[in-house]
């Protein structure tokens, strides 16, 4: 019997990636190098098993601490139709808040829940949305709308920009004018990343300094939570049943990869963990300290195969626009690694703290002592972005301007950071850098992070 690796390799070679079809042929000989792998993986359907599991995993709170800041305030749940939305507006109606209100943009036939109010509103519109803060007034804001799907933002790109950056901006000033206490957010661990070329981590990346620039300068109690794939909406997941039922392909961008998961309840959990970490002055960012393993892709496609009794066959189709082939290797060291949320970069580890639970890692955000050059290049992507909500402009400009602010912010970030800090980091990308073609952005990181 052949090797994995050897079956990898064949696996690999026996079709072309990112084919819009594939032959007959080529799908029999994908089908044949499946079954060969499933017969030397039988441990794939334990992972497939683990990755389902996590829906039913949670973090401890002290419930206590909860019920003094939720009873009887008026909380408002932006994205609150969302799977993650729908999980915390039941978390918080057992804290008997006066008033809960779900405000979304999109129509959705999920039944309602008692108690909870719904209420129409688009964070990409400053007007509408300050309609909907007059009218609520709310204490409390958790602002989970977003445009979360990679994929999708490379495609919308506007819309993504007009959602992640200027909506959270919104969101943000609209709780400033109403008066509004405390406002928890929700990112993403892809902001960890000190630069990316993906539309949806810069977007997000820049909602967390729109986050942190405003509470420096806000009594706004602010927090965010930042959360990595979650299995409970996983597009992953998604495909992987779609496929499978209709004995289809499984398109994987590699054999692999490892990828952190989590469940729609401890999301929730984390941003009611940030409500109570939330202080006036700086953005508190949280995430889960403990992830566990990370999961293989190609064992999870396999388990779904052996779950359902597929034929489909993997097919290793290459990475989609929007998925960053590989992170920035300085992003860790391993002398610190496993002791902080992996969802911390090495730079922010420095000044990790516990959290409200004990199960999570909060750090605080560094200021920006000089981020003007930041600020003109947001102004400059509002600029194509913000008048043209009811038009549509060209996708490559406003794609331009967003890496523009992306690198001007990755400029007034690595000044804040020790110059011992930098050389490590440095030190353990150098290597890997140094294989990659010179016109990689990882280049251009590398020697910004120069000390």
């Amino acid at each position: 019997m052949r090797s994995i690796n050897d079956l990898l390799c064949d696996l690999r070679a026996a079709a072309p990636p990112r084919a819009a079809e594939l032959t007959a042929d080529q799908l029999e000989r994908l089908r044949c190098l499946t079954r060969e792998l499933l017969e030397l993986k039988p441990q794939s359907l334990a992972e497939y098993r683990r990755f389902e599991s996590v829906r039913s995993r949670g973090i401890e709170l002290p419930r206590q601490e909860l019920a003094a800041r939720l009873e009887g305030a008026t909380i408002l749940v932006t994205g609150g139709t969302g799977c993650i939305g729908r999980i915390l507006l039941k978390q918080l109606l057992p804290h008997r808040p006066a008033r809960l209100v779900s405000m979304s943009r999109g129509r959705t036939a999920l039944p309602r829940i008692d108690g909870v109010e719904f209420v129409y509103g688009d964070v990409r519109y400053r007007s509408s949305l300050d309609e909907v803060f007059a009218e609520i007034r709310p204490d409390v804001v958790f602002h989970v709308a977003a445009q979360r799907n990679p994929g999708l933002a490379e495609v919308e790109v506007l819309r993504t920009v007009a959602t992640n950056v200027f909506g959270t901006r919104n969101v943000l000033q609209a709780a400033a004018r109403s008066g509004t206490g405390t406002v928890v957010c929700a990112s993403t661990g892809k902001a960890l990343r000190p630069y990316s070329p993906d539309v949806y981590a810069a977007s997000k990346r820049i909602g967390e300094w729109i986050l942190a620039r405003t509470a420096a300068s806000s009594e706004i109690r602010l927090a965010a939570s930042r959360f990595t794939h979650v299995v409970d909406n996983s597009i992953i997941g998604d495909r992987l049943r779609a496929w499978c039922a209709k004995d289809e392909p499984v398109r994987l961008h590699s054999a692999d990869i490892g990828f952190y998961i989590q469940s729609a309840q401890e999301s929730a959990q984390l941003l009611l963990c940030g409500l109570l970490d939330a202080q006036p002055g700086n953005l508190r960012l949280n995430a889960l300290r403990d992830l566990d393993w990370p999961a293989s892709l190609l064992e999870v496609a396999l388990g779904a195969i052996a779950h359902s009794g597929s034929s489909a066959p993997v097919y290793i189709a290459g990475y989609d626009s929007g998925y960053e082939e590989q992170a920035f290797p300085g992003l860790y060291d391993p002398m610190t690694a496993g002791d902080v949320s992996p969802l911390i970069n090495v730079f922010e580890a420095i000044g990790a703290k516990a959290a409200a639970s004990e199960q999570v890692d909060m750090f605080i955000p560094d200021v920006l002592g000089d981020d003007e050059g930041a600020l003109r290049a947001l102004a400059a992507l509002e600029s194509v972005c913000v008048p043209a909500l009811t038009g549509e402009p060209d996708p490559a400009v406003v794609r331009q301007k967003l890496d523009d602010l992306s690198w001007a912010l990755l400029d007034a970030t690595v000044v804040q950071i020790p110059a011992q800090s930098r050389a490590r980091a440095v030190r353990l990308a150098e290597r890997s850098v140094a294989t990659l073609p010179e016109q990689h952005p990882h280049h251009r990181l590398l020697s910004t992070l120069r000390p």
